[in-house]
């Protein structure tokens, strides 16, 4: 039977971390956490599991993340955020190809909670994700911001059943001001890799954001939840693009 390294990267993550945790029990045969200096409980939480706590500088969420790839030992992956865990469903499913490993990765879908309902729409829902996979046949990767794993040409790529739970954000407010974060990061990785963006540029991203994701995802389905998702989705494409075309113009961000 393949043993299975679970991966988690953490910074202040005492809210979430041990629902993380307690997922993985009878599915990871080792659990790797790789910390940024925590200065709340978040080290005291993981050392009550079976874990192998690693402090570590934060290089950007790409980096970090194959950097705690390095430490597992197995070869067979699978890489969680602190603030998601494995639902029962897709408990069962790892499992079950515990014993029959047939792909070199697994996608699963991401179901987000926000501020306590679960969203079914818009850019949140099926969300899949790569986070089961051979270490050997890809490696993290695009912006050091919204990363995902890439496997190498000719790997096969299996689903499973059953969602990755996430909770993302804890209010209104911590929604709004991780998304100005994200995209003042997103801003600096696109100027980094020599994006540019027009006069024009973030009023088409706001526009088409929001109808992408309200309209064409159905985010309306989700109520108010869901109209607030998806503008404040748009607002932070707005600025993110804003910020690039100072970062183009000045190479700072005023």
């Amino acid at each position: 039977m393949p043993k299975i390294s679970a991966v988690i990267i953490t910074y202040n993550e005492e809210l979430f971390i041990g629902k993380c945790l307690s997922s993985l029990d009878g599915i990871a045969d080792e659990i790797v956490v790789v910390d940024s200096f925590s200065t709340d409980s978040t080290e005291k939480i993981c050392k009550k599991f079976n874990v192998r706590f690693v402090k570590h500088a934060f290089e950007g969420f790409r980096d970090q993340k194959n950097y705690a790839l390095k430490l597992a030992t197995y070869k067979n992956i699978l890489s969680l955020d602190a603030d998601e865990a494995l639902s029962d469903r897709l408990r069962e499913s790892i499992i079950a190809i515990k014993d029959k490993w047939d792909y070199d990765g697994y996608l699963f879908n991401r179901r987000s909670n926000y501020c306590g309902k679960w969203i079914s729409h818009s850019e949140w829902y099926p969300d899949r994700q790569l986070r089961l996979f051979y270490a050997d046949h890809g490696k993290w990767g695009e912006l050091n911001l919204h990363e995902k794993f890439l496997m190498s040409n000719g790997s096969r790529i299996g689903r499973l059943e059953g969602d990755l739970l996430h909770w993302p954000f804890v209010s209104l407010q911590d929604h709004i001001d991780k998304m100005n974060t994200y995209a003042l990061i997103g801003a600096e990785e696109f100027h980094k890799a020599g994006r540019k963006s027009g006069l024009l540029t973030p009023y088409i991203h706001y526009f088409w954001g929001f109808f992408r994701s309200y309209i064409l995802k159905m985010g309306f389905l989700d109520g108010r939840d869901g109209y607030l998702i998806c503008s404040i989705y748009a607002k932070s494409s707005f600025h993110k693009y804003k910020k690039l075309r100072l970062l183009n113009n000045n190479g700072v961000v005023k």
